[in-house]
């Protein structure tokens, strides 16, 4: 069954305990973090302390999305406030396989993202190093875009290179995920769904419910 990860990017940051309190027991598999700094993003959101006190309330996956530029110097940080995955942008700092290698040794699951303006054949030589891959289907920075169809063919070719190749990541999908087409990801070999806008929006009391109808 595909995994749903809700992104808080969406979510009140007043009410942010209660919100990721009422995905945890509503069928979150995983909290999605979006870390933008204005410098990769032309947008500002969460640093580590806020991923630190996201770990205090709930024993979910953490799946933190750098991004950020440069991303080495920050690592460290996101490891020691409890991330259970950290995804980062190979475009965003050179020092790639270093950074790859750090999360690792941490033993912490390592994942990157693709842009919908990078090509896959353009990273393709980390997919044997990496546990999760997110692609990305809208243009990174803000939370409520519309899903960019054209992408769903880098799910499938991402499928594709993995059975091919023996590789054991995760297809994640990030951006505009709604009930339309969750079914389209998943049938192109996604195996974990970002969900923000189109779940955070909605009354808590339907959570459950449209978490249900994603997987």
């Amino acid at each position: 069954m595909i995994k749903i990860s809700p992104s808080i990017l969406s979510a009140d940051i007043l009410e942010l305990e209660e919100e990721i309190r009422s995905l945890d027991i509503n069928g979150a598999d995983y909290i999605h973090i979006d870390i933008m700094d204005g410098h990769y993003v032309p947008n500002i959101t969460f640093g580590p302390n806020i991923v630190k006190s996201i770990r205090k309330i709930t024993s979910k996956i953490l799946d933190v999305h750098l991004m950020i530029q440069p991303v080495k110097h920050y690592i460290e940080e996101f490891i020691d406030a409890g991330s259970d995955i950290i995804t980062f942008h190979p475009e965003a700092d050179e020092n790639v396989e270093e950074i790859i290698k750090i999360i690792s040794d941490a033993k912490i699951k390592v994942g990157i993202a693709i842009h919908p303006k990078v090509n896959i054949s353009d990273i393709d030589y980390l997919f044997n190093q990496v546990q999760q891959i997110i692609v990305m289907t809208v243009i990174p920075g803000f939370g409520g875009q519309k899903f960019m169809y054209d992408q769903v063919q880098k799910i499938k070719d991402l499928d594709e290179i993995r059975k091919n190749n023996n590789y054991n990541y995760e297809i994640a999908v990030d951006g505009g995920v709604n009930n339309e087409n969750a079914k389209i990801c998943k049938d192109n070999g996604a195996d974990v769904l970002a969900v923000g806008s189109y779940l955070l929006s909605q009354n808590k009391n339907n959570y459950n419910k449209i978490i249900n109808s994603l997987k």
